[in-house]
């Protein structure tokens, strides 16, 4: 079977712990040119499509001798025992969470056992902690390292007041769910009885929809009340989700009272989200809110290199750095261009060199070719600012032309692979060492101007987007 020959070759190329948690609980089925897996939860399918599918329809297409052209991740409503008995995926905690009815026999005492280990508050900290989001894996660098000292600060002072609850904020593929779960994982370990929950904005509304169905609501309280840390993934989703609100919020309020750590994440800062309920957001502030925003490239190099070393890869450090200035939006997308670069040499039997990375990120290099240029930056940098472009390639030095000319030279020489020569003759043929200079100064005044850190990230956004 296919879906056999594929989960083979993804067990060589993913850790043991990702493949037994993600992949192998998967079901496939192949509909004509598709294949499809179903996995139990949109949690799990967006994973999936973030981390693995890439590598998936590559291997897929690869084995199949190009007949299989697509692949669609599903949720739930899977047809049944589509494996054979022997081929059966292992059960997970994670993957009870949604099983069809038509399950077989065997799954379903399973899922019986299982039952009341998904439920009870002793066993909460099995749910869907990924075993390799610790802080020796979390890669450190200015642009996360505030929230990386806060998160180890929290395991030694468990519910403290000046930072219950912990809000992460920042934008989508930054390490904010990583860290949050790091903590979980270092509080297990150092006390494997403690009462743990991950869970998503999401998953939460679920899980209380679901215990409304099935009459358990008091059950679902006592369980979410009764913990020592609460982690909740992307909390603005909770938007519109009117009675799930007010039960987070009784909840919220029951564990802070017991002086019980909260963590929770968001894609914004937490006086931004003003969809939500003015009480929540109030208690959202409480605590310590801390930025996570998008890595440099010392420190894109950096995760790189040790990812590549934890999946026993060879990733020369001239690859690495090449990769980490093509792609710079988010750790997610550098996490992925690094599995299609190995996926890419392993297909072709060779070691990773710049050739094959050039040739695995071809798709890369064309949009930025397009859309992330020394020139393209120029132009949105003058238009942000409202100056001339002449005026700002040109040779004034007044301050009104110069701080945007310096942040300009600092997103080129951080966004683009031009060299400090190539940016400074895009700027009206400046030295080198001038715009070594403009980076150097565009980094101090990030940390000590608010007003320049945030312009910087508007631009990088606008950039980006």
């Amino acid at each position: 079977m296919l879906w056999t020959d594929c989960l083979t070759r993804l067990r060589q190329e993913l850790s043991d712990n990702v493949y037994a948690m993600w992949i192998r609980p998967l079901i496939a089925e192949e509909v004509q040119d598709t294949l499809k897996l179903y996995a139990p939860n949109p949690y799990w399918t967006r994973y999936i499509q973030e981390h693995h599918l890439e590598l998936i329809m590559i291997l897929a297409e690869q084995l199949s001798e190009g007949r299989i052209r697509k692949i669609e991740i599903l949720v739930d409503s899977r047809p049944g025992a589509i494996l054979s008995a022997a081929e059966q995926p292992a059960t997970t905690t994670a993957a009870l969470e949604s099983t069809p009815a038509s399950i077989t026999p065997v799954a379903n005492r399973i899922k019986k056992e299982k039952e009341h280990e998904i439920i009870s508050p002793k066993n909460s900290r099995k749910r869907v902690l990924n075993p390799s989001f610790t802080f020796a894996l979390f890669v450190e660098g200015r642009s996360n390292q505030m929230a990386a000292e806060t998160c180890r600060k929290v395991l030694t002072q468990l519910g403290e007041s000046q930072h219950n609850p912990l809000f992460l904020y920042g934008p989508t593929g930054l390490g904010k769910t990583h860290l949050m779960q790091a903590v979980g994982n270092s509080l297990l370990q150092a006390k494997p009885n403690a009462r743990v929950m991950y869970m998503t904005a999401e998953s939460f509304v679920q899980d209380f929809v679901s215990s409304l169905q099935k009459g358990k609501v008091e059950e679902f309280k006592k369980n979410c009340r009764s913990l020592d840390l609460l982690l909740v993934d992307d909390i603005h989703l909770l938007a519109g989700k009117e009675a799930s609100l007010v039960e987070f919020f009784y909840t919220f309020n029951a564990l802070l009272d017991e002086s019980k750590q909260i963590i929770l994440t968001s894609d914004r800062y937490p006086k931004e989200l003003t969809e939500l309920d003015p009480r929540l957001v109030s208690r959202f502030s409480w605590g310590l809110s801390v930025g996570v925003e998008p890595p440099d490239i010392e420190t894109r190099i950096e995760i790189l290199l040790k990812k590549a070393e934890s999946s026993g890869v060879d990733l020369p450090r001239n690859c690495a750095l090449f990769i980490a200035q093509q792609v710079v939006a988010n750790v997610r997308e550098l996490e992925g261009a690094l599995n299609k670069v190995v996926a890419i040499s392993r297909f072709k039997g060779t070691n990773i060199d710049l050739d094959v990375v050039r040739e695995s990120l071809k798709d890369v290099l064309a949009i930025r070719a397009r859309n992330i240029s020394t020139e393209n930056i120029q132009r949105v940098v003058s238009e942000y600012f409202r100056i001339p472009l002449k005026e700002l390639v040109g040779p004034k030095r007044t301050r009104i032309y110069a701080r945007p000319r310096q942040l300009a030279m600092g997103l080129a020489r951080e966004l683009t692979g031009d060299s400090f020569p190539e940016i400074g003759m895009a700027f009206g043929g400046r030295d080198h060492s001038t715009v070594m200079h403009a980076c150097d100064k565009v980094q101090s005044l990030r940390n000590e101007d608010p007003i320049f850190n945030e312009d910087y990230k508007n631009l990088m956004r606008l950039l980006q987007s």
